[in-house]
């Protein structure tokens, strides 16, 4: 523990805000059509028909059981994320984004955003989909190579990846294109061509990110031969440069947008904001004026339905303990580029900014981190090194 934070608990002081932050919507669909090697998201194999009536009942119910921890609170956006969620029908979405517009407020430009699979795309049915009030498709490219979509397990081959494009172009004018590097057997030249294809079709977003092999999964138990770290980071600067030559802004570590086109939905992430988790393994955030609240839901479908039928769909439920708040904002606001506002800071932890001037110090010390009066951000070299610098934050809260 922080030895400056300690006298903050010591003294009988825990937090105030005086202000909630926003508040954001994640619904986790927890089914694909097959698992990937790479892939440690709470998904599974779709067998069979999919529940999808079973399921949206067991939403509403969970959304319900929330209410009294949110109530009279504005949604400001809407993610839809999985799994693959576009393999629900357009009905069973309408279901439930009318049932969360009866239960709250939303805002009427609210961000409602629907992961989508390349190998799902029907252009009729993501017509539905945007009539019924989606507003933007985050898709699952992860490359145009086919033979590097087959190492990475996908459904989809280059075509289906293109096609995918052509059909959100055509229905959505608010799209992002996920794109993976770093892949088995991928040469730096491979990696660029994915991003050039990505830039053909003009996404106003695009997210790199460098394959890891995560634990629990295929890939973590065999390995695949994968580029060495110094061509991964020869792979991650050449795309940096490339899509800033392209006029798209590195604003958080992955994420690249063309002005004005950030994902406010992840963006309330990293700035410490607000967020309800519903469905299947989902995890909340919810701040009160006198503490901050997580939770996790059920991770197994089954289990899922089971408790949700009892009102019950939250297997874990705590109060942030004091010390982990610094640790927890500040693992999400330096992954923006430009840092955070100091106000920030104490305006989502309830914490004054003193309580990290010796861990601020000591990552300025070794030129990871730059602040004055305002502001507080990674250098260049802080971005290079993430883990070092949130690792000095990480040992106050031990």
């Amino acid at each position: 523990m922080s030895k400056l934070i300690t006298p903050l608990i010591e003294g009988g002081r825990g937090i105030l805000l005086a202000n909630l932050p926003p508040l954001s919507l994640y619904i986790h669909i927890p089914w694909c059509v097959r698992k990937c090697p790479y892939c440690d998201f709470n998904s599974h194999e779709k067998r069979g028909e999919l529940p999808e009536r079973e399921y949206v009942k067991a939403l509403i119910v969970d959304l319900e059981s929330a209410l009294p921890s949110i109530w009279g609170r504005r949604v400001r956006t809407i993610f839809f994320g999985g799994g693959t969620p576009s393999l629900l029908s357009a009905r069973a979405l309408d279901d439930i984004l009318s049932a969360v517009r009866a239960r709250l407020p939303l805002d009427p430009d609210a961000e409602i955003t629907l992961e989508a699979n390349p190998g799902t795309f029907e252009a009729e049915k993501f017509r539905e989909f945007r009539a019924l009030g989606i507003n933007r498709l985050s898709i699952g490219i992860q490359s145009f190579n086919g033979q590097h979509l087959q190492a990475l397990g996908r459904i989809h081959d280059d075509a289906q990846a293109r096609r995918a494009v052509e059909i959100a172009q055509a229905n959505f004018d608010n799209f992002n294109l996920d794109l993976m590097y770093a892949l088995p057997r991928q040469t730096l030249d491979e990696a660029l061509q994915d991003i050039e294809a990505a830039l053909a079709f003009d996404p106003p977003h695009l997210s790199a990110y460098h394959l890891t092999l995560e634990p629990n999964t295929l890939f973590y138990k065999q390995p695949p031969p994968l580029p060495d770290d110094d061509a991964a980071a020869d792979m991650q600067q050449r795309i940096e440069e490339r899509l800033a030559a392209a006029g798209y802004e590195n604003y958080e570590t992955s994420a690249f947008a063309q002005p004005g086109r950030r994902c406010k939905h992840n963006l309330n992430y990293w700035q410490f904001g607000d967020y309800l988790g519903i469905g299947a393994g989902a995890h909340s955030k919810i701040s009160f004026a006198e503490r901050i609240e997580r939770a996790m839901r059920y991770k197994q479908p089954a289990a899922y339905f089971r408790h949700a039928q009892d009102g019950s769909p939250a297997q874990e439920r705590h109060e942030v303990r004091v010390c982990d708040l610094p640790f927890e904002f500040i693992m999400n606001a330096l992954r923006l580029r430009s840092g955070f506002p100091v106000t920030l800071f104490q305006e989502r932890t309830g914490l004054p900014i003193h309580a990290i001037t010796r861990e601020l110090d000591a990552a300025e010390q070794l030129g990871l981190l730059a602040r004055d009066h305002a502001t507080i951000k990674p250098t260049p070299r802080g971005r290079r090194f993430l883990n070092d610098l949130l690792q000095i934050f990480l040992r106050s809260a031990d």
